[in-house]
This record gives structure tokens, sequence and C-alpha cells, in this order.
């Protein structure tokens, strides 16, 4: 882990420009020696931390009747063991530094008493099969089920252009540490990234877009978004990985993000099989159908 984000978990009621001016002082040490925000800590290391006056953050207060009401008609599945959402556009998965409310301080609030964890997590652009387990032993189940070697976990996303090398697997490790304009940004890193594999397969081809079916391998921070951009063809109005000219086309046509659907999951779970179909979000859809479809 960054030393960075090491102290923004310890500090965690601390501004964040307070954590880095911290460190660019000197005051926080890595083994007895003064250290960088980027810095990587390893097992073993002995971090000096100064005293911080650290101020309870009052709590997040109730979710909006309008939220609960969304995150309600998004429940797919009910079991004693896990809830299964196709989650929609705009809902996180959990809340950030500008997002009060994601959908597990939702479940928090609307199940009061009740054991509820994600199990994984999607972009908050990204729509489709979330699980959320309802105990410590079915979490650890999940995951380990999602974390196979045989699971499945298929998206659905619309990428720019006319995709010519058919069905492909992209093997490129990924990092996380290039940060520009000061957003951190996720970079195919041959060198030094984390093992990363996608396969991408066309299912539908339209006058400037094809419709791809990816089975993600590995599960790393925007891995489709950026092998699909890898491949010089970015998922349809991604502005982050993709051209801001493109990115407007496709809101002027309608599309208000980034086109990414979670569709399938298929994974061992105990001694039984887990198979969730999520379908296609009704705004994607909706862009499919305004499409030229070509043979």
């Amino acid at each position: 882990m960054r030393l960075d984000n090491f102290l923004l978990r310890t500090f965690r009621n601390v501004p964040k420009s307070k954590v880095y001016r911290i460190i660019r002082s000197g005051e926080v040490r890595v083994n007895r020696g003064r250290a960088k925000p980027a810095t990587r800590l390893a097992e073993g290391d002995e971090i000096r931390l100064p005293p911080v006056r650290q101020k309870e953050k009052p709590g997040p207060g109730r979710p909006p009747d309008g939220l609960i009401d969304k995150a309600r008609k998004a429940l797919m599945l009910e079991r004693d063991d896990m809830l299964v959402f196709n989650k929609p556009d705009g809902l996180a998965v959990h809340a950030g530094s500008r997002l009060r409310f994601g959908l597990i301080e939702i479940l928090r609030v609307a199940r009061p008493g009740e054991y509820v964890e994600l199990v994984h997590r999607l972009d908050r652009q990204t729509s489709g099969c979330l699980l959320v387990a309802r105990s410590r032993a079915a979490l650890d189940a999940l995951r380990a089920g999602l974390n196979d070697a045989i699971a499945t976990k298929r998206y659905l996303a619309l990428v720019d252009g006319h995709w010519k090398e058919g069905a492909i697997e992209i093997d490129a490790p990924l990092s996380r540490d290039v940060e520009r304009s000061g957003e951190r940004m996720v970079t195919v890193d041959p060198s030094g990234g984390r093992v990363s594999v996608s396969r991408f397969e066309p299912i539908a081809f339209y006058a400037d877009a094809t419709l791809m079916s990816v089975e993600i391998k590995t599960g790393r921070t925007h891995q489709i978004r950026v092998h699909a951009a890898h491949c010089g063809h970015p998922v349809a109005a991604d502005d982050k990985y993709g051209s801001n000219r493109r990115a407007a086309i496709w809101q002027e046509r309608g599309l208000g993000r980034m086109f990414l659907h979670a569709a399938h999951i298929d994974m061992p779970y105990g001694n039984d099989t887990l198979q969730l179909d999520a379908p296609l979000a009704n705004d994607l859809q909706q862009i499919l159908d305004r499409l030229d479809r070509q043979e």
C-alpha cells in the first residue's frame, strides 16, 4: 500500500490536505527516514506517526426516501444468505468523499440490525449484477466463489468503432499509480502492473460502434475500460479513458454515462453453483434500439 493511502485510512477524520502536509514536513517517518506520499509500504516497515487531533464526523443521517426506494426496486433476489441487485446507474455501492450515501449505507438504514456487506464493487456509472452478503460466512464463501478460477463474470460493453479483431484475450498488466491533472488513472504497465486479463468478443455491429461481451479473469479497477481503450476502442461515453469529443457525441445521442453493464455471474458457491443474470438497463437498451445495426 502507498504511504498516503495508509495514512488516509489511519487518520479517517483528518482533512486530506493536512495528511499530505505532515508527509511533506517530515513528521511521518518510515524506517526512521523521510518518505514521499507514493512510498510503498512493506510488511515489517516501522512507521512513526505524529500526534494528530481528529474530530469525530457526524453520521451521514438518513438517506432520502427516493434513494431507499431506488435500492428496493433494484433488488432482484433475496435469500437468507444474500441479496442480489441489478444496480442502476448513478447509485454508488458505498459512500465517498463527495457522496453521503451508497447502497451499503442505504441497506444499513433500511434493514436495521441486519448484517449486510458488499461482496464486490461496481463503478457508480456501471449498472448490473451486485452481490451483498447477509452473514460473515456467506461473505467469505461468496468472495471465494468470485475469486475461483472457474468463476465467470461477464459484462456488456458498447465500444467506439468497428471491432475487427474478433474474439481476443487481452493480457495487459495494470497500474494505478499514474496521476494526470490531479486525478488517479489506471494505465497499462507491462513492467510493474498487476496481472489483468479480459476476453473481448463482438456480438453486434453498428455504424460506428460494436457491442461486446467481455469476460474478466481478474477484477482490477477500471479493467474493462482501460483494456478497451488499449485496443483502440474505448467504452462508449467514457470521458476518462476515451475521447471527450466522442463522449460528447454519445451524450447528444442520449447516452448520459458510459455503456458498461455487469450482465452475468456464474460461480461455485459452497457445494452448489450460483448463476445470476441482470437484464440490460433501460437507458442502455434504448441506445441500442436507436443505432443502425449492421451485419
